[in-house]
């Protein structure tokens, strides 16, 4: 019995799979592709903000976003499926590749939503959600991206503070495999407007003073 308020090790992940998930690589909303090669001018990141569902529709409704998708990261099962991920057993967090034009939006605008829309001092959970797979992440694909993400959370800790909070519990790291999450969990919330969405902040915001 797996103990998913912790991550297991290497030897304890379970084997997952060499191929990726069957994948619809269309977004159901803006048509553009879930998995790359990108075009040139975007970048991607990936959040984690506990159940993957609600945090993908926030990210998709910002403008300069061009494409997201729902997927699992920073553990070590290779192509897991979302039982696997369930599991705690794969080490992985429920995330979602951003791809953006930092042209029209830039990656510290996308830091801000991050931290604004969930609490990343939970540990192991989001709300009611519970288990690894909901821990808080930022996993960064450039080393600007990396400063950012690490200078934005040392100043919205100590805004989180002074509002009576508890430390930053957020993963921040660089270069971490994506794995796409199987098709039913890409886009969910336009597929089924009226499905479960747990995603809620703190009130602090970003950049208070």
């Amino acid at each position: 019995m797996s103990d998913k308020s912790s991550l297991p090790t290497a030897e304890q992940a379970l084997p997952g799979r060499p191929t990726p998930l069957p994948l619809h690589n269309v977004h159901a909303v803006n048509g553009n592709p879930l998995i790359g090669p990108f075009p040139e001018h975007l970048e991607v990141a990936q959040f984690g903000m506990g159940c993957f569902w609600g945090a993908e529709r926030r990210f998709w409704q910002q403008p300069g976003v061009w494409s997201t998708a729902a997927g699992y990261a920073g553990g070590y099962t290779p192509n897991p499926t979302y039982e696997e991920t369930c599991t705690g057993l794969t080490g992985h967090t429920e995330v979602v590749q951003v791809v953006f034009d930092p042209g029209k939006i830039s990656f510290a605008d996308l830091l801000t939503l991050f931290w604004e829309a969930h609490d990343p001092t939970q540990g192991m959970r989001q709300g009611n959600d519970r288990g690894s797979q909901y821990r808080s992440a930022i996993y960064c694909h450039t080393p600007a991206q990396l400063q950012a993400a690490q200078a934005s959370a040392a100043v919205f800790e100590a805004e989180l503070r002074r509002a009576g909070f508890g430390s930053i519990t957020t993963e921040i790291r660089d270069n971490v495999p994506f794995y796409a999450a199987e098709d039913y969990h890409q886009q969910y919330l336009h597929k089924n407007p009226g499905g479960y969405c747990g995603l809620r902040g703190t009130g602090v915001c970003f950049g208070e003073s």
